[in-house]
């Protein structure tokens, strides 16, 4: 990468574009928002510079190098390519910083993408090779960050020092700022534009006790992009996150670096660490004044007793809050192409997990196994056959389309199709985690299948090696 990233103070600083067309009156935008002392040369300005000519010197002339004299920066601007080189050779041999609009490759300034929130801006550049992906990811960043930023930005610019005196180290004022951030009062001030009433807010809060808390966030079924817009705003603010076995990598590489990891391995047949303990843990840490995320697969309140940690955090006083995610009832059966219902298959669907009641008690399976229904089984595996035979006892049919989805929606999907007949059979061809799905909409698999796995992705490579 041959450009540096930086921000310049370019406010007063005399700056000079060449060029009267639509290309320089973008250019030109950017400078004199930032209060540039603005020269443009140009025989003809177009309608959008006519508007604007009051707020810069206008030299009706064509390029001559004299314009150069006492300029910081150079924009070369014009629709001619032979003049818009000489203007960026005679500004490059004075050393001025100099960005040559059809030629950002030869260019020793380039106008970055920017996503704006004054005072808050963020800039980026693919340095010439993809000014299209430069502008989708502005695109997407654009619609990601509040609106109110700004305005936040500039209320904790007018209290910076006073946080820093009423809180001792980094990780205070970030736990802090990540709580303000998070108050609906704050937010609806700065909405409204209510500045000083929020500067007021805040310093309020910098004199409240200081308390930790636990966001319980659902991580979804594996696919990072489903991942929730907040739930990734909750990694990237937490100090601690206790984890399962079932959040994919791609998802935990999404957590602020600095966080502390604490692995507690909740995965079917393998519970590494006792409920009784997460809950203490969670307990610990907030008391220690921590932020911390309790990440969950899927949805925390689906098979995920995260009602249980919540009612253990309730008990000791502790805030939190709940993210959900998608469940892989929803995320793994449409990557696979199986619809939950359908008109002319099932009018519902039911959701249970497959691991037996610590008192024995076994489900309605006259319910269960009930035509023109989706029965969709979380952590069944290991009990497979238990459920073909007590489905098949209670009246459904053993030809009813199955499907066993492994590690749905990540790039190491497999999906395993049969009739409940062979549903035992199937589950050993399967590991965890893998969902079971029992009903007629299983067998649209084979039409309605959109996702390409990476063993499909890698086969469709091989064509063209």
């Amino acid at each position: 990468m041959e450009h540096l990233p930086l921000f310049i103070k370019i406010k007063h600083r005399p700056c000079l574009v060449v060029g009267g067309g639509v290309v320089a009156a973008r250019k030109a935008k950017v400078l004199l928002a930032r209060g540039a002392r603005l020269t443009l040369v140009a025989p003809q300005l177009c309608p959008e510079l006519a508007a604007l000519q009051s707020q810069f010197v206008w030299q009706n002339d064509v390029f001559a190098e004299h314009y150069l004299d006492e300029q910081f920066l150079v924009v070369a601007a014009t629709d001619n390519k032979e003049v818009n080189a000489r203007v960026y050779q005679a500004a490059n041999s004075r050393g001025l910083l100099v960005n040559k609009a059809d030629d950002s490759k030869r260019s020793a300034v380039i106008f970055p993408s920017i996503v704006e929130r004054f005072p808050l801006q963020v800039a980026f550049s693919t340095g010439g090779d993809a000014p299209w992906l430069a502008r989708l990811l502005r695109a997407r960043l654009d619609a990601l960050l509040p609106k109110h930023w700004g305005e936040l930005s500039r209320v904790a610019g007018k209290l910076r020092t006073k946080v820093q005196l009423a809180f001792a180290t980094s990780d205070e004022r970030r736990r802090f700022w990540a709580r303000a951030e998070d108050d609906a009062t704050l937010n609806t001030l700065l909405q409204q534009g209510e500045l000083a009433n929020a500067e007021r807010w805040l310093e309020q809060a910098i004199t409240q006790p200081q308390t930790g808390e636990v966001i319980l966030v659902g991580a979804g079924p594996g696919d990072p992009d489903l991942l929730t817009i907040k739930a990734l705003n909750e990694l990237q603010k937490a100090e601690v996150v206790l984890y399962d076995q079932l959040v994919s990598p791609e998802i935990m590489a999404l957590i602020r670096p600095e966080a502390e990891l604490i692995a507690v391995g909740k995965k079917a047949g393998h519970h590494s660490v006792p409920q009784d303990q997460i809950n203490q843990l969670l307990v610990e840490q907030a008391l220690s004044g921590k932020r911390v995320v309790r990440l969950k697969g899927g949805d925390p309140f689906m098979f995920g007793r995260g009602a249980e940690e919540l009612e253990t955090l309730k008990a000791a006083g502790i805030p939190f809050q709940v993210v959900p995610g998608i469940t892989a009832a929803a995320g793994a059966t449409a990557y696979a192409g199986i619809p939950l219902t359908h008109r002319d298959h099932a009018q519902s669907a039911i959701f249970i997990t497959g691991h037996s009641k610590e008192d024995g008690k076994e489900p309605n399976w006259a319910s269960l196994a009930q035509s023109r229904q989706t029965l969709v089984i979380y952590m069944g595996l290991m009990r497979s056959g238990h459920i073909q035979q007590r489905l098949i006892d209670n009246g459904l049919s053993s030809s009813t389309p199955v499907a066993l989805i492994e590690r749905g929606t990540t790039p190491q999907q497999r999906v395993v199709r049969g009739t409940l007949s062979e549903l035992a059979v199937l589950a050993e061809q399967v590991v965890s985690p893998s969902l079971m799905v029992i009903g007629n909409v299983a067998a649209l698999a084979d039409s309605l299948a959109w996702f390409k796995p990476q063993a499909a992705q890698t086969e469709a490579q091989a064509q063209y090696a």
